[in-house]
């Protein structure tokens, strides 16, 4: 039986029983495009991707996230554009909104309507508008403030438009620069709101005062991408080394391979578009 508001009787059309929302995390996916194998490339030498294993990283991807307590809502393939499963590149989404990315690819520009479609529910919508272009993958958001990679798909452009988006709501936007790698989430990541793990070949710490980084294993320079979801940091299983030291440094690890889907220049934040979102 469900009481009324003073509990002293059953819930009536009068005195409904109140709604209880709580916050969960969302992950939005994408599967892995049949033509993966025509990627985008800018920093690797072609390779053959396996589109068998990758789809099989990919769906443990998403286990692994899942077990982690995220609601996985995931897009279909998408054979037209074969850089799709890297939904981080189309949206930056924030507590208050998100953002549609305009790619600096042109091949991918065409990811956006359905990646706009599966936020609608969840975000007020705000957009990058042309000459501007830019990536997700270049934009790390700690706390209450973004950090914009300067690179071959992001534009100064991009970060003035961010900053008019967000500024009303408290956010500070800097702007990075980026070098030897395709974005700045290649380069570094967060571990904390305090502590990232960073890469200080492709970019410089002092971009980010305040904070404590933790760099990479010298041996694997492609370890700085590791995704946070809650009290747990997935890293590519291809780099135990930056793993143990993030481990040493009292963090709780978990690995994740990625090795197929890193032929097409993505890492584990590339998967994925983690918000919190209502569940009624």
């Amino acid at each position: 039986m469900q009481l009324g508001p003073t509990g002293s009787g059953p819930a009536s059309p009068l005195f409904p029983a109140p709604i209880t929302v709580v916050r969960m995390r969302t992950a939005l996916t994408r599967g892995v495009s049949p033509s993966i194998g025509q990627c985008e490339l800018t920093h690797l030498e072609r390779q053959p991707i396996d589109f068998e294993v990758a789809l099989s990283q990919h769906k443990r991807y998403e286990q692994v996230l899942e077990d982690l307590g995220c609601r996985i809502e995931r897009l279909g393939e998408e054979s037209d554009f074969p850089d799709s499963v890297f939904v981080e590149d189309i949206a930056i989404v924030l507590d208050e909104l998100a953002i549609i990315t305009r790619p600096g690819a042109i091949s991918r520009r065409g990811e956006r309507e359905s990646v706009e479609r599966a936020l609608r529910p969840h975000r007020r919508l705000e957009h990058v508008q042309a000459p501007a272009i830019l990536d997700g993958g270049d934009v790390l958001v700690v706390g209450k403030d973004i950090y914009v990679g300067i690179s071959s798909r992001s534009d100064s452009e991009a970060v003035d438009q961010v900053r008019a988006i967000v500024t009303d709501y408290g956010y500070d936007v800097g702007k990075v620069n980026v070098r030897g790698c395709l974005h700045l989430k290649s380069a570094v990541t967060a571990l904390t709101e305090d502590t990232l793990i960073i890469n200080p070949d492709w970019v410089v710490a002092d971009h980010f005062p305040g904070r404590t980084c933790i760099q990479v294993d010298p041996s694997e320079p492609n370890a700085a991408n590791v995704l946070r979801v809650g009290d747990t940091i997935l890293f590519a299983a291809s780099f135990p080394r930056t793993g143990n030291r993030l481990a040493s440094a009292g963090f709780e690890v978990r690995p994740v391979d990625v090795s197929e889907l890193a032929k097409a220049e993505g890492a584990l934040t590339c998967c994925s578009l983690l918000f919190d979102s209502a569940a009624v």
